[in-house]
C-alpha cells in the first residue's frame, strides 16, 4: 500500500464522506462549486485532462495532480480512480499543503 501521507488524508477526507470521486461526479460537483480542491491523476486520457483542468480553471478550483489513477484510487479504498474532488474547505487546504 502506499504510504504517502496525502493518501493517508485522503482516505481520512474520504471516510468523512468529504470526497467525491469519478469524472461525471466530479464535473458536476465544480459546476455546483462545491468542489474546492480536485485531484488528478496524471495517467488520466488527454480528454479527461482537458475537461477537468478547462473546468477547473473556469470555475477557479484549484487542481493538483498525483502519479496514477492506482495511487489516487488506492488512497480512497477503492480500485483505479483518475479524477477525484474534496468537497471541505478544510480538508482541501491541509491537502494542498502536501501535495
Amino acid at each position: 500500500m502506499n504510504h504517502k501521507p496525502w493518501a493517508s488524508f485522503l482516505g481520512l477526507a474520504n471516510r468523512a464522506r468529504k470526497v467525491i470521486s469519478g469524472e461525471e461526479l466530479v464535473v458536476k460537483e465544480i459546476q455546483r462549486k462545491r468542489a474546492k480542491l480536485v485531484i488528478l491523476s496524471e495517467d488520466a486520457s488527454e480528454n479527461t485532462r482537458k475537461k477537468i483542468s478547462d473546468k477547473c480553471s473556469f470555475y477557479r478550483v484549484p487542481l493538483y495532480y498525483v502519479d496514477n489513477r492506482h495511487e489516487l484510487g488506492g488512497a480512497i479504498g477503492k480500485g483505479a480512480r483518475v479524477v477525484v474532488a474534496i468537497t471541505d474547505e478544510g480538508f482541501a487546504q491541509k491537502l494542498k499543503t502536501m501535495l
